[in-house]
């Protein structure tokens, strides 16, 4: 099963909001979800970013994939760096 963790639209008609998901990528942009790790808001006055570091992290070292606007949000929060230190971290203590 491949797994994405992208935008859940929700709110009102022309103030879109969204949630970030953990979902299977052949199910429908608002259907079924696996787990919610945040929420975005590009409408408010200053764009607001939440998400659960611990799990997002989680879910990217089971595999999951970011989509391309998630990918951006995470990268502007330091979560793709802190993977990626993560990762070579592991890569080190197994050649050790």
């Amino acid at each position: 099963m491949a797994v994405k963790i992208r935008l859940r639209r929700v709110g009102a008609k022309k103030s879109p909001a969204y949630r970030v998901v953990v979902a299977d990528a052949r199910s429908p942009r608002d259907g079924r979800f696996i787990e919610e790790l945040g929420h975005y808001n590009p409408s408010a006055p200053e764009p607001v970013f939440k998400v659960d570091h611990e799990r997002a992290l989680s879910w990217l070292e089971r595999g999951a994939q970011p989509t391309d606007t998630v990918l951006a949000l995470f990268r502007q929060e330091g979560l793709m760096k802190a993977f990626e230190e993560k990762r070579r971290a592991a890569r080190t203590e197994a050649q050790a």
